[in-house]
């Protein structure tokens, strides 16, 4: 098992200080076009010390991807100084820099796009209240979508980040293709499990075009998932164990469950003796290093998710208790902030969009 202060390198060659990860969160931060706001430069100041690497919120590689208000972008040159601005503050703090970044899909609305229709694989609306109904992308458009993804790794690069996500979780347009609930589709991107992968396949060739095209020094390039659907028809695990089979064959440098705990058991009546992050560890066959998740807050949390797996990402814990990797990593434990994060993030000092999120995340009951 690793432990959680030794360094590591990714098959790319760059190297992290050591195991610990900022989770990506949702701050609602940027400006209104999605330049990066001062505040959130400082937001992410705060909660990169100590830390191996920092993933930051997920930023849109086009205006109709965008999911959001206050969500940062990545879709124009005009971002570049920002974002500049912003893996240097960072790595100032001695992290590397990574960004994620996403397509919304049909999980964003009218509102947010400025009365844009949204946009899926399939015009097939998600099972959640007030949903939108989007529009199919044209075979031209998901050929443009995917050409987006190669371009905001180019930007990412140009901005000096040290590495992207691919954010193919939380039921977002990257999951929405590969999912059987939202891909109805009948032509190369989409019926049978082989073709709906196929628009994560050429997603993976563009951004490793833009790499190779690019970048001048290793370049990490990581990819989330989620592990299961809860719609019919949906991603059942069985699947997300092919796809994981897939991708333990390219060269990502890492895969990143997506998880509210790391301890969950799967729905799968064929994957329940174990939790799903060894099933995971287990198909990936140590290819690729992993990253476990989920509800993170103690010294006993990183090494129970260490044990099967490579790194491990904090969320919520970050979020209230910004220099928590900095006491665990001084054996200040008794320092850690312990009360339900629907408490903790009141005794902070966030700027107001943050803090109105939080509050209505949290009086919903929705995790982060």
């Amino acid at each position: 098992m690793a432990k959680f202060n030794e360094s590591i390198t990714f098959p790319s060659g760059s190297e992290l200080k050591n195991r610990l990860m900022l989770s990506p969160m949702t701050t609602e931060l940027s400006f209104f076009n999605g330049v990066i706001t001062k505040d959130e430069i400082e937001y992410y100041v705060q909660r990169s010390k100590g830390l191996g690497a920092v993933i930051t919120g997920a930023a849109n590689v086009q205006d109709i991807g965008k999911g959001w208000p206050g969500e940062l972008s990545i879709a124009h040159d005009e971002m570049l100084p920002r974002l500049s601005e912003l893996a240097q503050a960072i790595q100032g703090e001695g992290a590397k820099a990574i960004v994620q970044i996403f397509h919304g899909g049909r999980m964003t609305s009218r509102a947010t796009l400025s009365g844009e229709q949204t946009v899926s694989a399939s015009a097939i609306p998600a099972e959640r209240p007030d949903a939108e109904t989007p529009r199919a992308l044209s075979d031209e458009e998901v050929s443009e979508t995917i050409q987006a993804f190669g371009e905001a790794t180019r930007r990412a690069i140009e901005a000096g980040f040290d590495g992207v996500e691919l954010h193919g979780a939380n039921t977002y347009l990257i999951q929405q293709f590969f999912s059987p609930h939202s891909n109805r589709r009948e032509d190369q991107w989409g019926g049978s499990l082989e073709k709906r992968y196929h628009f994560i396949e050429e997603l993976l060739k563009s951004v490793f075009q833009a790499v190779e095209t690019h970048a001048t020094k290793p370049f990490i390039v990581g990819y989330r998932f989620s592990p299961e659907e809860f719609e019919t028809p949906g991603i059942r695990f069985e699947e997300t164990i092919w796809l994981m089979e897939q991708l333990r064959e390219t060269k990502l440098d890492y895969l990143h469950v997506s998880l509210n705990t790391y301890d969950r058991v799967a729905r799968s009546e064929t994957y329940n003796e174990k939790s799903i992050l060894e099933y995971v560890h287990e198909t990936i066959q140590g290819k690729i290093p992993l990253v476990g998740v989920g509800n993170v807050r103690n010294r006993k949390d990183v090494e129970s998710v260490l044990a099967h797996a490579e790194l491990v990402a904090v969320g919520q814990q970050m979020l209230v208790d910004p220099e928590w990797a900095v006491k665990l990593l001084e054996g200040r434990d008794a320092e850690f902030v312990t009360k339900p994060f629907s408490e903790a993030y009141k005794d902070l000092y966030l700027p107001s969009p943050l803090y109105n999120f939080l509050d209505q995340r949290y009086g919903s009951t929705i995790n982060i």
